[in-house]
């Protein structure tokens, strides 16, 4: 199958004769588990390449009813992309629930969580995993516990690294009624605590609040970016809603101290999306993007901020009124100068021009995704935009014949719409070079749990919570994934071939909803001039469907999950490599 591949792979491409900066290369295809819920590229070295797959297993049984838990299978493939094993952890995971892989340094930790009713206590386990053949390699010792004060709290926690990502971040908060506070801990790679708990304490209301990022910063400080809210009048009478308000962002020290607290409404602009970063020995980066009205619909400009790490002080703000007027037209280098312009890019020329014209903002629902470092100390910016909902569908049947009566059934669905890329660069002076946006639209339905009359059925939400934001990898097929090189970068995503000369803001773009019948592009962005081109790889209705969004990179080399679902039969996965060839 895998020489069936790169046979079409070749074909493919000699047939419609692109260029492009990458290679591609798919291995075996391998069978994957039924009711599977999650899959991706977790993890690449020089060790190989490992693949998380999850899926629902039985966690107790009565007459009646039964109750599920996660749980999880570890795939690894070698560097020529042959599949070394498939260990399922249903076994050691029995009477746990599963939470994640971790990897840290060289080592790799399975993590599971037990919690006991009776004594409302939540504890977290860790056990550590032999690479090479995927069993344990010692037992499940407990890392740290948390205890509800009273039933009706929620226990929340995530994980991340430090900055130079040598040591597990645990952050918590047990939210109650009244209180919002948080811990943060450290781990080396035995997951011995390092240094103590940092607990800081949040006076803002927590049905207000909501943890948006968290960053470890190299001194020990820790930077805690929330969303806060504020209740709004609704159409009837005594109804409220939540709405958005702005960002907190607060700096603070080993102690839980606050250093500073960062002033998010800025010269009267209001945030609307934003990302901390700390550029490795060097201040922290806080960017974002703006609105010029409080609850405004639209972004009117983008920001970058400096600031110390120690003291929070702030180092620079530089900020850039962004509208379409900003956006340049790509040259054609192959143009002939004494050519006539055809009729089809006159119409798309004087497309883009009233838009320019018209100089309207961007979506509200733009938000950053990637950070590059250019060769000339300068950072590109990759954002897309992007939009989640959930809705559902009740139907009802019977009623008729023999006094039967009526029954439903609802089912729920997560919408996913990733939309334009937006790609712009900030030089070592804070200014915008270029800006570009290509046009795209992706919109991936996937069907997230049902219930019914005589029973339910599994519901989840993904939402932009801190403490959910890995809990499902969703969406699996829009979205895109980056390479990046020393000079250029390539950035791959499924969209329809008729998008092949889509390149520019006023084109008109057709709507991709069926991922099995799409083609996998690559956009090759020089990081330097912000010139780019976009060629196809391969077509996913030749091979199974690409995840580019949950690939993993190693050097100059990508790793993706390929899927093919089948309606009888357990679906099928490969794994491509996406390497750049310069």
């Amino acid at each position: 199958m895998k020489n069936f591949y790169l046979s079409v792979m070749t074909i493919f491409l000699f047939a419609f004769g692109y260029a492009q900066n990458a290679n591609v290369t798919w291995g075996e295809e391998f069978k994957l588990k039924k009711g599977s819920t999650d899959l991706a590229v977790i993890h690449a070295d020089n060790t190989g390449i490992y693949v998380k797959e999850s899926h629902m297993a039985l966690k107790s049984y009565f007459v009646i009813a039964a109750t599920m838990r996660e749980s999880a299978t570890l795939i690894k493939l070698d560097k020529n992309l042959n599949q070394v094993y498939d260990q399922d952890f249903n076994k050691e995971l029995k009477g746990k629930d599963y939470e994640r892989f971790f990897f840290l340094k060289d080592k790799l930790f399975v993590l599971a969580s037990i919690y006991v009713k009776k004594e409302k206590k939540l504890t977290l386990y860790a056990a550590p995993v032999d690479k090479n053949n995927g069993e344990l390699s010692g037992e499940f010792m407990e890392i740290t516990s948390w205890t509800k004060e009273a039933k009706s709290d929620d226990i929340n926690f995530n994980f991340t690294y430090n900055s130079d990502s040598t040591k597990m971040v645990i952050v918590s908060s047990i939210e109650g009624r009244d209180k919002n506070n948080y811990e943060v801990r450290q781990f080396d790679d035995k997951l011995k605590q390092v240094g103590k708990t940092v607990s800081i304490t949040n006076e803002i209301d927590p049905k207000t609040f909501q943890l948006a990022d968290v960053l470890y910063t190299e001194n020990g400080n820790v930077v805690m970016v929330g969303r806060v809210y504020e209740y709004q009048e609704g159409k009837k009478k005594k109804a409220k809603y939540l709405d958005f308000a702005n960002y907190n962002i607060r700096i603070h020290n080993s102690e839980g101290g606050l250093v500073k607290e960062i002033n998010t409404q800025i010269n009267g602009k209001w945030l609307v999306s934003t990302k901390v970063i700390q550029v490795p020995k060097r201040d922290i980066i806080i960017a974002a993007f703006y609105s010029n009205t409080k609850r405004g619909d639209e972004i009117n400009g983008i920001l970058a901020q400096r600031i110390n790490p120690k003291t929070g002080d702030v180092v620079s703000t530089s900020s850039k009124e962004i509208n379409t007027s900003l956006i340049t037209k790509l040259d054609d280098d192959d143009d002939d100068d004494g050519d006539d312009e055809s009729r089809k890019e006159r119409r798309e020329r004087k497309k883009l021009e009233k838009i320019q014209n018209e100089e309207d903002g961007f979506s509200k629902y733009m938000v950053f995704r990637n950070f590059l470092y250019t060769p000339d100390s300068g950072v590109v910016i990759l954002a897309e935009k992007y939009h989640h909902y959930e809705y559902a569908q009740t139907t009802t049947s019977g009623g008729g014949g023999f006094g039967g009566g009526m029954s439903s059934r609802t089912t729920w669905y997560q919408v996913y719409e990733c939309g334009d890329l937006m790609m712009t660069k900030v030089d070592k002076a804070g200014e915008i070079g270029w800006f570009r946006i290509m046009p795209k639209q992706q919109r991936e339905v996937i069907q997230s749990g049902s219930s019914s009359g005589y029973g339910s059925g599994l519901s989840f939400s993904a939402g932009n919570n801190f403490f959910d934001a890995n809990a499902y990898n969703m969406p699996f097929y829009a979205g895109f994934g980056v390479l990046a090189g020393n000079k250029s970068a390539t950035i791959i995503f499924n969209d329809s071939k008729r998008n092949i000369n889509t390149l520019e803001l006023g084109q008109r773009v057709k709507k991709m909803t069926y991922f099995r019948k799409s083609e996998c592009f690559g956009v090759d962005l020089d990081l330097v001039t912000g010139k780019y081109t976009r060629t196809i790889l391969f077509s996913n209705d030749d091979v199974p469907t690409a995840m580019p969004r949950l690939a993993s990179g190693l050097g100059k080399d990508l790793y993706m999950v390929g899927k093919e679902d089948r309606m009888l039969g357990r679906s099928k996965i490969a794994i491509a490599k996406v390497s750049l060839k310069n």
